[in-house]
């Protein structure tokens, strides 16, 4: 199921004018999901087209010509006692707040952020359009299990010509997803592409700094790998992050090491609570430059993490021709121990003492 152009069909839109905000909650066409379900290819697609398109917003826009868009990435998790949970959507409110900002857009109201992306995920469960959770989840540390994505995202007013936006729209679209990373040995690969350049835009979620990521996370797919991962763009020789998530490096001295945040960095919000759920375990957390010498040498465990890949490991990393295998091939302890823990919280088998979750009732 993973990612899929697959939008329960209601969906929040907001639009910016003098007046401020002006929301509503659209609900586009759509059967039952067991209707859906049984639908043949065609009819489903058409389907699924309709409730992509909307015919009173405009083609060309800043959005469509430049890439001048931000996003966020969320989710809405089954509970082991019933119900959903939302994690942390105030933290993905005041990032989306701060990449509109960054955008020089009016920013959205973090406390509005909170009120749709819940309202969206309520409104499509009242028509049936939800998960449940699921015991045999628990057997493989949740890897494959269910949850509703969020997806919050601007677009821009009608426009030509390099400019910004003041007027946009936000829009929140949810569907059903699994796992993020497909089946197969999660290697690794250092791209020689650039993400993100000092004085740039990836310390936002940008639309734009997602074109790189996809043609270098395509290119590592093609080769074999799960992921690719970037270096800095000065000196070609610091880890930064992958294509669509943070990374972390267990070394041999017990420490667990992460790229310190700048404006080439995206500050993950599954990043934050990997680093707070790690010193509540006494593990030495450090917020720094990397090396890939340094990880070469010292490295014992290696993840990802991100609202998508959760704290997916990575076996191994091949720079310049040359594989680095972690711990064997295998799957860290301290890796385990902290995926483990987060999707513990996350899907309401270990208590939430952080005030993490917020339950859509």
């Amino acid at each position: 199921m993973a990612f899929s152009l697959n939008s329960c069909p209601v969906i929040y839109r907001a639009r910016y004018s003098q007046e401020g905000w002006k929301e509503e909650y659209l609900e586009k066409p759509h059967n039952t999901p067991e209707e859906e379900a049984r639908l043949g290819g065609d009819e489903a697609a058409a389907l699924m087209n309709s409730r992509n398109f909307f015919d009173d917003m405009p083609l060309v826009s800043y959005t469509t010509q430049y890439g001048l868009s931000c996003f966020e990435g969320l989710k809405a998790l089954p509970q082991k006692d019933g119900g959903l949970a939302i994690f942390r959507p105030e933290r993905n409110a005041a990032r989306f707040n701060m990449s509109m900002k960054g955008l020089y857009m009016p920013p959205f109201p973090e406390d509005r952020f909170i009120t749709a992306v819940k309202e969206t995920v309520k409104r499509n469960a009242a028509l049936g359009f939800s998960v449940s959770y699921k015991p045999e989840w628990e057997k493989n540390s949740f890897i494959n299990a269910d949850s509703i994505y969020i997806r919050p995202f601007t677009y821009s007013e009608g426009g030509i010509g390099v400019n910004i936006s003041r007027e946009p729209w936000v829009m929140v679209v949810i569907s059903p997803v699994s796992a993020y990373f497909s089946a197969g040995t999660p290697d690794a690969v250092i791209t020689e592409r650039i993400r993100a350049t000092p004085k740039g835009t990836g310390w936002i979620k940008a639309a734009s700094n997602y074109t790189i990521a996809a043609l270098a996370k395509h290119e590592a797919v093609e080769a074999g790998f799960i992921e690719c991962i970037f270096l800095d763009a000065a000196e070609r020789k610091y880890i930064e992050e992958g294509s669509s998530c943070n990374i972390f490096f267990y070394l041999k001295s017990g420490e667990l090491a992460t790229p310190e945040l700048g404006d080439t960095i995206l500050p993950g919000i599954t990043r934050s609570s990997i680093i707070e759920l790690a010193r509540d375990r006494g593990i030495k957390v450090s917020e720094r430059q990397i090396a890939i010498d340094e990880v070469i040498a010292e490295a014992k465990e290696c993840f990802v993490s991100g609202t998508a890949a959760g704290a997916t490991p990575l076996v191994s990393l091949t720079w310049q021709g040359k594989k680095t295998v972690f711990n064997n091939g295998k799957v860290g302890e301290i890796t385990a121990e902290l995926r483990d823990t987060l999707k513990g919280i996350q899907y309401g088998i270990i208590p939430d003492t952080k005030g993490w979750l917020v339950r859509v009732e």
